[in-house]
């Protein structure tokens, strides 16, 4: 048989160029590559064939390793994304699929998406009638490529029907089937009066899907369909869909795609129940444990993300109990509800992307349906990290803040759904606060202070640097502080306005740390503010590198982030955990290749002396340290070392060789090149 995916696949890869891979990774892609050609020319080839040459030239792929250390990309959330054509993309409620050593990102366009962007100023409440299921391609996950309409409303179906007939099309996932050579779609549906998941499956990652099964009911399920379901994909390269029931949705479930063919859901193993019902449901996976995420069930709407965690190395066995993923109370998630993961094992460390879906009546909570932020694990959990602009380096790994990052969270005033008295993320100092109906330039809400109140809010961390502060604000007169770490103060004025107004604060010195900003009503009248910003637009002091606090990412700490000891800096410190290897490391930028000397801040009251660990410089033994004691919890001192960095990025990780672990760490200094 003449397959035409893997036909395609083997022209695809035939682009591959040598000199861009290390020679170990690409001589067996080079040998499966040319297998593959071999069975795709071959008419006398069995279907066993065909997939198995599809495996094996995906998982060479797969298996490549760039010779060079990648770069980083710009993710720019609360906007529009296009792809590299400059055309919208139109992709809800999917998921991101790695095959080979591509990404590939499905999901579905609907009418509502259309009509939201081209006019962001009002709701389009229950506009979900399906367009297409698009993929687009990328190997950095930022640019996109669009490839193809992998399914259509002219699609057919079961019974003679086809997707334009089906009541609701939506969250879906793809994997791929290594017994079949598939590549098999499960979405939810509603056909012929009936719900359920459906299968299609397509020869390769960007081919015209075609009808696999249509299945109702899931064992174990108390409901026929699902309420809300993605696709995830273990380790081993088994495939399970992660679910909920759909009545209700209290229940999670995880199911096993049937191996043969992945064009069954296998029994259901329920993993976490809620009474309050859940949706949103997904999946990743960290230093080896699964986490079950998803949100509130109201519709759409924004809210924290609530996570089950296994307490073994079995996806389908016991869980703990749901506690809130950290980072996403302030503003409910970025002002998103969970939508899928990407795990990313970089290089140099592993890194989750929170796809989060921002498309409440059809995205009238803020601009963009589609907000990515890392979730990282510096601690026992994982940590959620609310930015509004980051860079990624798809590559290493790596991410670190965007140059253009919003330091304020729900600056918008868009993550409450309904009028509330007090708004998510800022904290009331008295008087009067409320959002309020009718933001500047047709968003839904903004924040009101009046009889004197205020709100204030604390960003945890910020970078040492010169900041502008900038807001939009009507009606009565009132005022914006913004307060260091150091207690020093900057004050903007808000004059009276019968109109919306831009006001802006240029040239705010800030060190690093917790930063605090505050919002005031003059008078007895209400002023209203919306779109605050808090926006670093030049360097700190010390020039060279600066201060990296061991509790802002992308620092990390296989331990704790504490703040019982007085006399840190920043919001707080490094508490290891007891154990050899566990590090703390630090992401350090360098414009040149130099020599550095490192300050490395520590508190070590232990009665039991020294703590040794080792320096690791980008991977490779630096030298070893003794963090001495310092006679209580409290004393902080700083330990110097010199150390080669080299141009671009550079990590810089402290790593303990006894299981006594490191001392308290308060940040990493890094000077002037020595010498």
């Amino acid at each position: 048989m003449v397959d035409r995916g893997l036909k395609y696949l083997v022209s695809d890869y035939q682009t591959r160029t040598p000199t861009k891979y290390t020679a170990d990774s690409w001589k067996p892609f080079a040998k499966a590559l040319t297998a593959a050609a071999q069975v795709a020319g071959d008419t006398s080839a069995t279907t066993s064939d065909v997939a198995d040459a599809k495996t094996a030239l995906m998982t060479a792929a797969a298996d490549l390793k760039a010779a060079d250390e990648g770069t980083f990309q710009t993710v720019t959330n609360n906007t529009f994304w296009n792809d590299t054509s400059g055309n919208p993309i139109y992709s809800q409620g999917g998921g991101v699929f790695k095959f080979g050593d591509t990404y590939y990102w499905y999901g579905v366009h609907y009418t509502g998406a259309e009509l939201y962007r081209a006019n962001p100023t009002r709701k389009y409440d229950g506009n979900v009638s399906f367009v297409s299921i698009p993929v687009y391609s990328s190997k950095d996950l930022v640019n996109w490529k669009f490839e193809n309409r992998v399914a259509t409303r002219s699609t057919a179906i079961n019974n003679g029907a086809t997707l334009g007939q089906a009541g609701w099309v939506g969250r879906l996932g793809v994997s791929y089937n290594e017994n079949t050579g598939k590549y098999v779609l499960a979405t939810q549906a509603y056909v012929g009066g009936g719900h359920g998941v459906l299968f299609l499956q397509g020869d390769s990652p960007t081919d015209t899907f075609d009808y696999g099964y249509f299945q109702t009911q899931i064992t174990n399920s108390p409901t026929t369909g699902t309420g809300d379901q993605t696709v995830f994909t273990d380790d081993d390269g088994k495939d399970y869909l992660i679910f909920s029931n759909r009545e209700g949705r209290s229940r999670a479930f995880v199911s096993k795609l049937r191996e043969s063919d992945s064009l069954r859901a296998e029994p259901g193993v329920q993993i976490g129940q809620n009474s309050s019902g859940r949706e949103g449901n997904a999946m990743f996976k960290l230093d080896g444990k699964y986490y079950h995420a998803a949100s509130d069930l109201h519709g759409w709407n924004s809210s924290v993300a609530h996570v089950l965690e296994s307490t073994s190395g079995n996806i389908q066995g016991s869980y703990t109990g749901e506690y809130t993923l950290a980072g996403t109370e302030m503003d409910y998630s970025h002002v998103t509800q969970t939508g899928f993961f990407v795990t990313v094992k970089g290089t140099k460390q592993n890194t989750v992307i929170f796809a989060g879906d921002r498309w409440a009546d059809f995205a009238w909570n803020g601009i963009g349906y589609n907000q990515w932020m890392p979730v990282t694990k510096t601690g026992a959990r994982p940590q959620f990290h609310s930015v509004s602009q980051w860079q990624f380096n798809a590559t290493t790994g790596e991410w670190r803040v965007g140059p253009t990052n919003n330091y304020i969270l729900n600056p918008d005033i868009q993550a409450d759904r309904v009028i509330v008295s007090s708004v998510r993320g800022w904290r009331n100092l008295g008087g009067s606060v409320t959002n309020v109906n009718g933001g500047v330039n047709g968003s839904r809400f903004a924040l009101q202070v009046s009889n004197s109140g205020g709100v204030e809010q604390r960003v945890e961390s910020v970078p040492a640097g010169t900041y502008t502060l900038s807001l939009h604000a009507r009606g009565s007169a009132g005022q914006v502080v913004i307060t260091g770490a150091n207690g020093s103060q900057r004050t903007l004025g808000i004059p009276s306005s019968s109109g919306w107004a831009k006001r802006e604060l240029t040239g705010i010195e800030l060190p690093g740390g917790a930063a605090t900003v505050t919002v005031r009503a003059s008078g007895s009248g209400g002023v209203t503010v919306d779109q605050l910003s808090l926006v670093k637009t030049s360097a700190g002091t010390p020039a060279p590198s600066g201060r990296y606090e061991a509790e802002t990412a992308p620092a990390q700490c296989r331990g704790t982030i504490d703040s019982n000891q007085a006399g840190y800096s920043g919001s707080g410190f490094c508490n290891g955990d007891p154990a050899v290897g566990a590090f703390a490391e630090f992401t350090v930028n360098s414009e040149t290749a130099r020599t550095a000397t490192l300050g490395i801040r520590f508190a070590n009251g232990a009665t039991t002396g020294a703590r040794p660990a080792n320096l690791v410089v980008n991977g490779a033994t630096a030298g070893a340290l003794s963090f001495e004691s310092t006679g209580a919890w409290t004393t902080w001192t700083t330990k110097t070392v010199t150390v080669p960095l080299i141009a671009g990025s550079n990590t810089i990780r402290l790593d303990p060789t006894t299981a006594t672990g490191l001392p308290n760490v308060d940040y990493l200094d890094v000077g002037a090149a020595a010498g």
